[in-house]
């Protein structure tokens, strides 16, 4: 029995790091193991191999590590739930660990060795890499760093009650807003308190559009992910499997917000009371490593009419008052407003130094209130900024 031989067989006995076999290039490499003498069929494997892994890296070994870095595994999951961990399954992790470190560094001169054709092959890189250190660092480090598809990924969608990674995620840093500096404040420690273990509480963010109540969500993640915040994105249609979602993740090591983005309701309906038990910490909806973000142009989140409140309802204002108190049950609640002339000229002109644009305060001014025929915000005073560069660079 030859080395690679060994090493295939190794490679199948993998149990914690099972689900490994199925990554794209680790079954590639061990379909290339497998492969007999035809020198086409040994050929066109290594080949498939080497083009899946060049789309991630060059280097055999880093992707190796990486993999198993980010493998959700029963090991893994049993520590970062606190939970023990007995001999067999912590010898087993050793001599996994050990399997996977020697699997990552085949180099690619054995393979081409074996092919009986002297045929310019790419080769990969490999280097020593000690797999068990880097793993209980990893395990060290879960509560910031999480653990499978968490560990890849900062932001999530619920897609058929399912946690679905956002691949494409909005850039957005705290340090690119201006304006609104003592309402981000508010935002900022509220989830410093979740990160840190402490009570937190929901969070409304309310006011006009425009204002920066959703970018600020997403920069706050964006900022705290490396300290272990991840965004669940639910829709208002999906506010019935809020309790559900916290369920999953309650045994979770990271911390998330859960964010409902445009929240308001219509009417008393039983997404209404499924929020408000999510919201009030009931028995199957509490958990301490979660916390409910929502923004609203509504401060209320009710579309309220005159019809609503006649009705023909005997205790009809009883129901109006439980449904208006919904965004009481939110434990902090940050209004963002459209900015008088005088705070919307002050942002304009914080905007025009970070973006360097050339132009007279008179003239920017002038330009600014002009742009603002809809209505003042930030958002509109960066949409100028972003204009008045763009023409820049077309001079």
């Amino acid at each position: 029995m030859t080395i690679l031989e060994r090493k295939l067989i190794s490679l199948h006995s993998l149990v914690i790091f099972r689900s490994l076999l199925y990554d794209p290039v680790i079954k590639r490499l061990s379909a290339l193991l497998e492969a007999g003498g035809d020198t086409i069929e040994t050929i066109d494997k290594y080949a498939g191999l080497a083009a899946e892994l060049f789309m991630k890296t060059e280097n055999l070994s880093e992707y190796v590590l990486k993999c198993v870095l980010e493998d959700e595994n029963v090991y893994i999951v049993k520590r970062a739930q606190g939970e023990n961990i007995s001999d067999e399954i912590e010898n087993c992790l050793n001599r996994e660990l050990a399997i996977l470190e020697d699997i990552a560094l085949i180099q690619s001169k054995e393979i081409i060795a074996k092919i009986e054709y002297d045929a310019n092959l790419p080769e990969w890189k490999t280097e020593k890499l000690d797999f068990e250190k880097a793993y209980r660092k990893r395990l060290n480090n879960i509560a910031a760093v999480g653990y499978g598809v968490f560990s890849k990924h900062s932001s999530f969608r619920l897609k058929d009650e399912e946690l679905v990674p956002v691949k494409s995620t909005d850039p957005v840093r705290l340090s690119d807003f201006r304006g609104y500096e003592q309402q981000r404040d508010m935002v900022v420690k509220n989830t410093l308190a979740l990160l840190q273990g402490k009570p937190a509480a929901n969070v409304l963010l309310y006011g006009d559009a425009g204002t920066g109540k959703s970018s600020t969500v997403k920069a706050i993640v964006n900022e705290y992910h490396a300290k272990g915040l991840r965004l669940i994105e639910i829709s208002k249609k999906q506010v019935a499997h809020i309790s559900g979602v916290m369920e999953k993740l309650k045994k979770n090591p990271l911390k998330f917000i859960l964010f409902i983005d445009d929240l308001s309701f219509a009417n008393e309906n039983d997404d209404l009371y499924e929020l408000k038990a999510a919201l009030e910490g009931s028995v199957s909806a509490k958990s301490l490593n979660t916390a409910i973000y929502a923004t609203s142009n509504r401060r209320h989140l009710i579309k309220e009419t005159f019809s609503d409140r006649q009705g023909d309802e005997v205790h009809r204002n009883e129901t109006m008052q439980e449904l208006l108190s919904l965004s009481g049950r939110f434990g902090l609640r940050v209004g963002f407003m459209a900015p008088a002339k005088g705070e919307y000229l002050k942002i304009v002109h914080d905007l025009k130094d970070m973006y360097d644009v050339d132009i007279d305060d008179e003239e920017l001014n002038l330009l600014a209130e002009q742009y603002a025929f809809g209505g003042r915000s930030p958002r509109v005073a960066r949409q100028l900024m972003e204009h008045l560069k763009s023409i820049e660079k077309q001079d």
